[in-house]
């Protein structure tokens, strides 16, 4: 009961003019004002269909109040689990989502699907969950083989609807062979979407190849029903305003992100990952005591 009044405290009283639209079987002498200006029936509603758990979550990691709607709308309305919510907690999706350099408005006839294409994406993908064998010397296939390999993880981070397709996806172009590093298929946009590694800082030749790719992708591959395919290139590091020059001359579909590694989080956070993850276990067994 302590972690319930807790949670409770922290939400403070419902606004008088919102008590109408709670459901009938809600007890409002636990639950006081939730902390925005107004509330509509939509968030209400989404409030109530996520579970203490997940709202748990969510007061942790969260101080602001539009951040603490952004995740309990996602978890109500695409049912994630409190696993699928942790995930997203620590990859950052209220910051990374829909700040991705991109040319979806210029290149996607529709405004309303552009605009979901640039919320479906994030500017960087923490992929602090694959494993390297080697450190030193890695290349983009190593990187592409360990998230291959952890392929859960990366869907469920990457967002919402994606469906993985195949790596080194083989293009046959007048008996040429091609090769895509990643592809996906989005259910939300009804489209391919291609990544593309890159282990060094983004380069705008390197656009050419994934808008050759897109280029095969669509006439070799989507279907008539579809939408046109996607592009991402995953680099390790990019500077924005070069990205935004280039990717807009281009007339196929593109966004540019970066990824970090696990090895790339500074060392004195991870000399703190073991702690963390003691606590963690100790009030795990002290909640099941």
């Amino acid at each position: 009961m302590k972690n319930m009044r807790i949670f409770f405290e922290q939400w403070t009283s419902l606004l008088e003019p919102n008590l109408q639209i709670l459901p009938a079987d809600v007890n409002i002498t636990l639950i006081r004002q939730l902390p925005t200006a107004e509330l509509d029936e939509i968030k209400m509603t989404a409030f109530f269909r996520v579970s203490f758990t997940h709202h748990r979550e969510i007061l942790r990691k969260c101080k602001i109040i539009d951040e603490r709607w952004y995740y309990i709308l996602r978890c109500a309305d695409e049912f994630w689990s409190v696993a699928n919510l942790k995930n997203h907690l620590r990859a950052d999706d209220y910051a990374s989502f829909g700040s991705l350099p991109n040319n979806f408005m210029l290149t996607i006839p529709n405004e309303q699907t552009a605009a979901i294409a640039i919320r479906s994406f994030r500017d960087e993908y923490l992929l602090d969950y694959i494993d390297i064998k080697n450190l030193d010397d890695y290349n983009e296939r190593d990187v592409e083989n360990a998230i291959v390999a952890e392929i859960k993880k990366f869907i469920m981070t990457a967002g919402d609807g994606f469906c993985f397709i195949g790596n080194q996806y083989r293009l046959l172009v007048d008996e040429e062979e091609f090769f895509v590093d990643m592809l996906l298929f989005n259910r939300t946009l009804q489209c391919l979407v291609a990544f593309e590694l890159k282990k060094d800082k983004f380069r705008p030749a390197d656009l050419g190849q994934l808008s050759f790719y897109l280029s095969a992708l669509d006439k070799y591959v989507r279907k008539p029903n579809e939408n046109k395919t996607i592009g991402i290139l995953l680099c390790q590091e990019i500077n924005r305003t070069v990205v935004e020059l280039a990717v807009q001359d281009y007339d196929k579909p593109m966004g540019v992100a970066t990824y970090r590694l696990g090895t790339d989080i500074p060392a004195p956070y991870n000399t703190l990952i073991p702690v963390i993850n003691g606590v963690q276990q100790i009030l795990l067994e002290n909640n099941r005591g």
